[in-house]
C-alpha cells in the first residue's frame, strides 16, 4: 500500500510509482509458470543494446509489450515476457575502445584479445544493468528473473548450433566477395547496416588515352581514388560510339598500366560518357562485371581506408580523401582532368560509426539466404504470421523475394567467435559443436580459431526460441513457443524480423510468433527525427519526474496511431497527467461516502436503476465493446481513446454529476445503492484501464474496498461485455437530454446570463414520448442547467423576450425578462460586433492586397486566414444572440 493520501487534492505519482512497483516485484507478481495449466501468452522483448539508455523510441515500444502483457495476465492467462540484452558487437566494443584510450591511453591491441575481452565483460557487468533499471521505471511487467543476455553460455550455444548445423548444411560459406567495409570500427557490415544520406558531391570526368594513340575515353566517377585500381573500361556493346575501341588497350595514368575496353549489358549507354571505369574490388556492380569478364581484382585499400602498396609509391599510406585530392590535381597537371561537375548522390554509411562505408574486396563468411527465405516467405503470405499495419508485407514481399547472401563475419573482438578452426599443418578446416583438440585429417594439434566474430544479429535471430533454452528441450520451450506477438520498429523488419522467422522454421519447425506490430517513428511537432544535435530528444527519465509514468504512457499512446510516425508534443503530457487528476478527483469523491463497515458489493437490481444507470452501465459495455475490436486489430490509440473518454466525459463529467442528488440525499438505502453501483462502474472502468495506466489504477482499486494482502489489479478479471446492460433506448434518451442540457448552458452563457441566477424552461414538443423525457427527468435539467421550472407540451407557446435553441426537432424557450438588462446587453452585443467587424475589414483587407501576400510568409498568411475564420464565426454567435431579443 503506498503512502498517498486519499484526501490529497491533486496526485502525486512518485511515491505511487515507487511503492506499487517495488510490492508488485517483492510479490513476485511478474514471474511465469510454465508448469501453471492457464493458457499461456509470450512475447519477447527486442533485447536493447547493452550501450542503450532509454529513449523515447523505447517508451513507445515497450509501453505496447506492457499493455498486451497487463492484459493478457488480467484475462487469466499465464504471462511471459522475456527481458534481455544484446551484447551489439560494434557498439559496445568501440565504447570500451574510447574509454581505454580516454583513461589508459591504450588500444585494445596493448592489451591483447583475451584481455581485451575481459575488459568488455566488466564494463557490461558494472554498466549493463542501467537501461533495466530505466525500464522499471516506466512500469514494464517483465519476468525480470528470467532476464537473458546474448553471450550467455546458453545462448552462445545456440548460436554455436546454428552455425555449425547451416556449415554443416552447406549454408554457410566462406567466400572473397565485395562487402561493405567500415574504415573506423575496421569491419564488415551487411547491407541493412549501412545508412544512405543525400550528399553534395562531385562528378570528376577523366580522359583515359588510348595505347595506340589514336585517341582517348572519357570517365566519370565520384571516387577519384579508386582509379587506381581500375582493371577495365565497359562500354555498351551496341554503343556505335565505342565499338572501333573494343579489345584496344587504355593507358592508365599515374599507373603505368595498361587496361582493356570490354562490352557488357550492364553499362547503359545513356547515361554520362557511356563508358565506365571498371575496379572490381571496391564496386559492387564492378566486381560482377568483374567475374564475368575473368578480370583482375586489385584491391588498393588497407582497412583503415589509406591506399595500400598496390598502388605507386607516392599515393602509398595516404587517406582515400587524401588521396582523392591527390589524384584529381595530379590528373589536372598531366592534362587528363576533363572537368567536374557538381553532383548530388546518396552516399553509404557506417549506421554505428557514422563513416563513409568503402566497399571493398574481402574474404568473408556468408550465409546462403534464398534457400531460406522461400519458407520465411510463404508463413507471411499465408497468414500463419501477420503484420499490423498490413502494408508491411509488401515490404518483406519485396525484400524477401531480392534477397542477397548475408555478410555474417566481423572484424571485431568482441562477440561469438566463428567456431572454425583451421590446422596449421595441412590446412584442413574444422567446425564441430565442440572445441578441437587436433586436426581430424593430420591428428596435428597445432591449430588456429578464426579470428572473426559473428554479426550481432546472428544471434539476435535466435532470441524467441535461444531464450527459452533451445537447443535444449525444456519446459519454457514447450509451453511457450511459439510466442504471440512481436512489437519492433520496422527500420529492423530485415535486419531481425525476416531472420527470426527464417532461423526459426528451419531449427524449429514453427514461426517465432504470430503477430507482428510495427511502431511508427517519434518526431518532433515540427516532423524532424529526434536527436541529441537537433536538441528536440527529450529524456524520458526526466518525462516521468515531471509528469509521472501513467501520464507519459498514455500522453503518447492516444497520438500513436498504428505505424503512423507520431509528432511528439508535450502537451500531450500534460493531457496524461490531467487524467491522473481527474480520476484521482473522482475516487476522492466516490471515497468520501464510503462509510467503514458496510458493504457496497451488492448486486445490480435493473428495477432500482435510473436512467443515468442505464445510460452509464450501457456506455461502459460500448466501450469494452470498442477496445476489444481495436485491441485485435492492434489499434492502441483507439483502445486508449475510448477508455478516456468514457472514463473523462462520461463518467466524471456526466455520471458523477447526475448523481449527486442521490450521493447527497436521505435515502440511506438509495444512498448505497448509487454507491454500489458508481463504485462497481470506476473499478471496471480502473481495469479497463489498468494496461495503459497500471500506477493509478492500481491504487485506486487497492482502495475502493477491502482487499487481501498481495491481492492485485493485475490479476483481477479483465472487463467483458455483458449485453444485458447494454441501451440503446436509455442511450438515446440520455443523448438527448444531454444535447440539452449543453444547449441551455450555451445560451446561458451567449446571453450573459449570471451563473447562479435560475431560469424557467419551456418546450414545445412534437411527441408525447419527449414530453415524458422532459416530465420524467426535470431533476437532471434542474440540477445540471440551473432550472426552477420546465413548461413541456405540444401546445407550448414561446413567451416574449425569450431566448430558443432547437433540439432534435424540440423547441426550447428560456425567459430572458428579469435575467438580464435586455437593453443593455443589446448595446454590449451590438458594440462587440462593430469592433470585430471591424478587425474583420482590415484583416480582409490585408488578405486581399497582393503586396502583402506577395511578401507576407506562407506562416503569416495562414494565421490572418486563421485569424478571419474565427472572427467570422465569433459575430455569427453575437448576430444569433442580439436577434434572439428581436
Amino acid at each position: 500500500m503506498s503512502e498517498t493520501n486519499p484526501k490529497s487534492k491533486v496526485y502525486d505519482p512518485k511515491e505511487v510509482e515507487r511503492s506499487r512497483y517495488a510490492a508488485w516485484l517483492k510479490n513476485g507478481n511478474f514471474r511465469s509458470n510454465p508448469a501453471s495449466p492457464k493458457k499461456k501468452f509470450a512475447i519477447m522483448i527486442p533485447p536493447p543494446n547493452v550501450t542503450g539508455v532509454l529513449h523515447m523510441g523505447h517508451v513507445l515500444n515497450l509501453t505496447i509489450q506492457d499493455i498486451l502483457s497487463r492484459r493478457a495476465r488480467m484475462q487469466g492467462k499465464d504471462v511471459l515476457w522475456q527481458p534481455g540484452m544484446d551484447h551489439a558487437g560494434i557498439a559496445t566494443q568501440t565504447r570500451v575502445e574510447k574509454t581505454l584510450k580516454a583513461e589508459e591511453g591504450k588500444s585494445r591491441h596493448d592489451l591483447g584479445r583475451e584481455a581485451f575481452v575481459e575488459r568488455v565483460w566488466e564494463w557490461k557487468e558494472k554498466y549493463g544493468g542501467i537501461i533495466f533499471n530505466q525500464f522499471q521505471k516506466l512500469g514494464l511487467s517483465c519476468d525480470w528473473e528470467r532476464s537473458r543476455f546474448t553471450m550467455d553460455d546458453g545462448l552462445s550455444l545456440a548460436v554455436r548450433k546454428t552455425f555449425v548445423d547451416w556449415y554443416k548444411a552447406g549454408l554457410i560459406y566462406r567466400g572473397n566477395r565485395i562487402i561493405n567495409w567500415c574504415p573506423a570500427s575496421m569491419t564488415a557490415l551487411s547491407d541493412e547496416e549501412v545508412i544512405y544520406k543525400e550528399s553534395k558531391g562531385k562528378l570528376y570526368y577523366f580522359n583515359y588515352p588510348l595505347a595506340d594513340g589514336s585517341g582517348h575515353i572519357t570517365v566519370a566517377t565520384t571516387r577519384p581514388e579508386t582509379m587506381l585500381g581500375d582493371v577495365a573500361v565497359a562500354v555498351n556493346p551496341a554503343d556505335d560510339r565505342y565499338k572501333h575501341h573494343l579489345g584496344k588497350l587504355l593507358n592508365l595514368p599515374l599507373t603505368g598500366r595498361q587496361i582493356p575496353v570490354i562490352a557488357d549489358d550492364y553499362v547503359d549507354a545513356a547515361f554520362g560518357t557511356g563508358a565506365v571505369k571498371i575496379t572490381p574490388a571496391h564496386d559492387p556492380n564492378d566486381y560482377e562485371i568483374g567475374k564475368r569478364h575473368q578480370l583482375p581484382m586489385i584491391n588498393i585499400m588497407n582497412p583503415n581506408a589509406t591506399l595500400n602498396d598496390q598502388v605507386p609509391a607516392e599515393y602509398i599510406g595516404l587517406d582515400r580523401f587524401e588521396a582523392r585530392k591527390k589524384i584529381v590535381a595530379d590528373f589536372e597537371k598531366l592534362g587528363f582532368l576533363n572537368k567536374i561537375e557538381d553532383y548530388d548522390n546518396k552516399v553509404g554509411y557506417s549506421e554505428r560509426a557514422d563513416v563513409v562505408i568503402e566497399p571493398r574486396l574481402s574474404d568473408q563468411w556468408f550465409v546462403k539466404m534464398e534457400p531460406l527465405a522461400a519458407p520465411a516467405l510463404e508463413v507471411v503470405r499465408n497468414g500463419d504470421i501477420r503484420f499490423y499495419p498490413d502494408r508491411w508485407t509488401k515490404t518483406y514481399e519485396h525484400w524477401m523475394t531480392n534477397i542477397k547472401d548475408w555478410c555474417i563475419s566481423r572484424q571485431l573482438w568482441w562477440g561469438h567467435r566463428i567456431p572454425v578452426w583451421y590446422c596449421q599443418d595441412c590446412g584442413e578446416l574444422i567446425c564441430e559443436l565442440e572445441d578441437p583438440k587436433s586436426c581430424t585429417n593430420c591428428s596435428s594439434a597445432n591449430l588456429k580459431q578464426d579470428e572473426d566474430v559473428l554479426d550481432t544479429w546472428f544471434s539476435s535471430q535466435l532470441w524467441p526460441f535461444s531464450t527459452l533454452d533451445w537447443p535444449k528441450e525444456s519446459l519454457h520451450l514447450k509451453e511457450y513457443y511459439p510466442t504471440d506477438d512481436l512489437v519492433t520498429g520496422p527500420d529492423i523488419i530485415f535486419f531481425w524480423v525476416a531472420r527470426m522467422i527464417m532461423s526459426s522454421l528451419y531449427f524449429t519447425g514453427k514461426v517465432p510468433f504470430r503477430n507482428v506490430y510495427f511502431t511508427g517513428i517519434i518526431r518532433d511537432k515540427l516532423g524532424r527525427k529526434m536527436s541529441k544535435s537537433l536538441g528536440n530528444s527529450p529524456e524520458p527519465l526526466d518525462l516521468i519526474d515531471k509528469y509521472g509514468t501513467d501520464g507519459l504512457r498514455v500522453g503518447i499512446l492516444m497520438v500513436a496511431p498504428q505505424g503512423t510516425d507520431i509528432h511528439f508534443d508535450e502537451e500531450r503530457l500534460e493531457q496524461g497527467r490531467n487524467f491522473s487528476n481527474k480520476i484521482w478527483n473522482a475516487y476522492r469523491f466516490l471515497s468520501m461516502f464510503i462509510e467503514e463497515g458496510k458493504s457496497y458489493s451488492a448486486g445490480i437490481d435493473p428495477e432500482k436503476l435510473d436512467l443515468a444507470d442505464k445510460w452509464m452501465l450501457h456506455r461502459l459495455q460500448v466501450a469494452i465493446e470498442s477496445t476489444e475490436d481495436s485491441y485485435d486489430k492492434y489499434r492502441m490509440n483507439e483502445v486508449i481513446n475510448a477508455v478516456y473518454d468514457v472514463i473523462w466525459s462520461d463518467f466524471c463529467d456526466w455520471y458523477i454529476e447526475l448523481i449527486k442528488p442521490r450521493l447527497y440525499g436521505d435515502d440511506p438505502a438509495e444512498k448505497v445503492r448509487t454507491l454500489s453501483l458508481a463504485l462497481h462502474l470506476f473499478e471496471s472502468m480502473m481495469k479497463l484501464l489498468h494496461p495503459y495506466m497500471p500506477f493509478i489504477t492500481e491504487e485506486v482499486w487497492q482502495s475502493l474496498r477491502p482487499r487481501n494482502p498481495g491481492e492485485t489489479i493485475l490479476y483481477d478479471s479483465y472487463p467483458v461485455v455483458h449485453t444485458a446492460w447494454k441501451n440503446e433506448d436509455a442511450a438515446r434518451q440520455m443523448e438527448f437530454v444531454q444535447k440539452c442540457i449543453n444547449s441551455i448552458r450555451n445560451v446561458r452563457v451567449e446571453m450573459n446570463v449570471p451563473p447562479g441566477k435560475p431560469i424557467s424552461l419551456h418546450v414545445r414538443t412534437t411527441s408525447s414520448e419527449f414530453t415524458q423525457i422532459f416530465s420524467r427527468y426535470k431533476g437532471y435539467f434542474e440540477k445540471q442547467s440551473k432550472v426552477t421550472e420546465v413548461i413541456a407540451g405540444a401546445e407550448t407557446q414561446k413567451p416574449g423576450m425569450a431566448g430558443s435553441i432547437v433540439v432534435d426537432g424540440q423547441e426550447l424557450f428560456i425567459p430572458m425578462a428579469g435575467l438580464i438588462d435586455v437593453e443593455a446587453e443589446k448595446a454590449r452585443l451590438q458594440k462587440e460586433i462593430d469592433r470585430l467587424e471591424g478587425i474583420l475589414r482590415a484583416t480582409w483587407g490585408k488578405l486581399n492586397n497582393p503586396g502583402f501576400v506577395a511578401k507576407a510568409p506562407e506562416s503569416v498568411i495562414v494565421a490572418e486566414k486563421e485569424k478571419a475564420a474565427s472572427i467570422e464565426e465569433n459575430l455569427g454567435k453575437l448576430k444569433t444572440a442580439i436577434a434572439q431579443f428581436g
